[in-house]
């Protein structure tokens, strides 16, 4: 699933005020079939992205605060995209703190992530392949071998469904409620 193979992967953000790039260490799969994800109505304005081309960035707001940045995944009318929950910062820890302000967690769940790589509702439907202000970007870090798998957190439908990864050795993922599977 291409939710455990973007572990490792880096996230990039320059949107203006400072670049900013961290490692991906959870993420969580959601497909149009699923109760749980915003296409499982069909498609909307809101999620219209989720429908359309594979790598490209669906952004929305939860629960009209927190912005989430999610990886397009399926093929165009699929309406599958993969939630970015978590990453280790790399590069551009100062504009983070800025961002997020000192001495708070920087990007361990997904509204604080975006908040810290400067990811609004503007940049929903940018191409992360494409060399736009937010991309994604591999290395060579390979996932891990061996990844945490556990239900998705946050969410009130198909809450026992185990689509979420995470790194084992994240010092910054949040803990949940992993299981192996």
């Amino acid at each position: 699933m291409v939710a455990a193979e973007l572990l490792g992967k880096l996230l990039i953000a320059d949107t203006g005020d400072g670049r900013t790039s961290g490692r991906i260490v959870e993420t969580e799969a959601y497909t149009a079939d699923d109760p749980a994800s915003h296409s499982f109505r069909g498609l909307t304005a809101r999620n219209a992205v989720m429908f359309g081309t594979a790598g490209r960035l669906y952004v929305y707001l939860s629960y009209g605060v927190h912005t989430c940045a999610n990886v397009v995944t399926g093929a165009e009318g699929d309406g599958a995209a993969v939630l970015i929950r978590a990453v280790e910062p790399i590069d551009g820890v100062a504009v983070m703190r800025a961002r997020r302000g000192a001495g708070r967690p920087l990007a361990d769940g997904p509204g604080k992530l975006c908040q810290a790589f400067g990811i609004g509702l503007g940049d929903n439907g940018l191409d992360l392949c494409g060399g736009g202000p937010v991309g994604l970007l591999d290395d060579g870090t390979p996932p891990p071998r061996d990844p945490i798998v556990g239900p998705r957190i946050g969410i009130s439908k198909a809450v026992d469904v185990p689509w979420r990864w995470r790194t084992p050795t994240s010092a910054t993922a949040p803990r949940g409620r992993p299981h192996r599977s």
